[in-house]
């Protein structure tokens, strides 16, 4: 895939090691961890490093800097808008996919650790995962269709698992950004912790769970995603194709000006 210019410099993502739990952090502060360029592999890539290593518990995903992530670069996507480039668009959206399938597939936990905003594919993303914590100073928000895209990332088949079919809608419909406590309340969040102390809690926790017998939580996570409805290869392929009858629209042009202007957009339906 031909990476698209990365606006703000190209970021990326770290891996490292404590003992029993690794930690991916999403490197692109300036930008919100916004997606771009090859960081959507690398996550995948860095998923594998890590539920390869031996000695691998838990695998936390944070972000750096002041938000989690702020999902999709939107000046990538106006270049792509731009230079109409369907092709490269669907690989990004697959590489999103292979995220989540990951996710999905690694026998360790996996924990969304929140600390800041989570809009877009990074609100996917941390609802992907197997838990969540967050700061206190967290939001978190399904924006897709503020800027004329639909969710993905798993968004429209892990939601309505966490928190029921009608606030699920809710939440995607309206795009609205949702406080910490209120999204504990909902049920996405199982934990929210106060901001300056954010990191020593997560560290416990995960510690906690690393500190659990392997085969016993590898055994449940398995037995608690297969007792999930539905299949999450189908609603994530049902995505991509709605995703990319979004991008063909004049909405997501609008959508995406707007957003950059820092206007309000005006969708025509066409």
């Amino acid at each position: 895939m031909n990476a698209p210019a990365e606006p703000g410099g190209a970021g990326g993502i770290l891996l490292r090691h404590e003992g029993a739990v690794a930690w991916i952090t999403l490197e692109r502060p300036d930008r919100l961890n916004a997606f771009a360029g090859t960081m959507r592999d690398d996550l995948h890539d860095a998923l594998t490093a890590a539920a390869e290593e031996e000695a691998t518990r838990v695998i936390v995903v944070t972000g750096a800097g002041r938000a989690f992530c702020a999902g999709a670069d939107v000046d990538v996507m106006q270049g792509l808008l731009e230079e109409d480039d369907e092709r490269c668009f669907a690989e990004l959206v697959e590489a999103g996919m292979r995220v989540v399938q990951k996710i999905r597939s690694v026998p360790q936990l996996v924990v969304a650790a929140v600390n800041g905003v989570a809009a877009g594919a990074g609100a996917s993303l941390a609802v992907a995962c197997d838990l969540r914590i967050a700061s206190a100073e967290a939001q978190i928000g399904f924006t897709f269709n503020r800027i004329g895209l639909h969710p993905d990332w798993g968004a429209t088949y892990h939601l309505p698992r966490l928190i029921g079919t009608g606030r699920a809608a809710d939440l995607i419909y309206s795009g609205r950004m949702v406080k910490a406590e209120e999204a504990r309340g909902l049920g996405i969040f199982e934990r929210v912790v106060p901001a300056d102390t954010f990191t020593a809690e997560v560290r416990e926790w995960v510690g906690e769970l690393a500190a659990k017998p392997p085969l016993a939580v590898q055994a449940a996570k398995q037995t608690l995603r297969d007792s999930l409805p539905g299949d999450l290869t189908v609603a994530l392929q049902a995505e991509a194709d709605a995703q990319l009858r979004c991008f063909r629209s004049s909405d997501v042009r609008e959508g995406i000006s707007a957003f950059r202007e820092r206007r309000k957009a005006t969708f025509r339906g066409r």
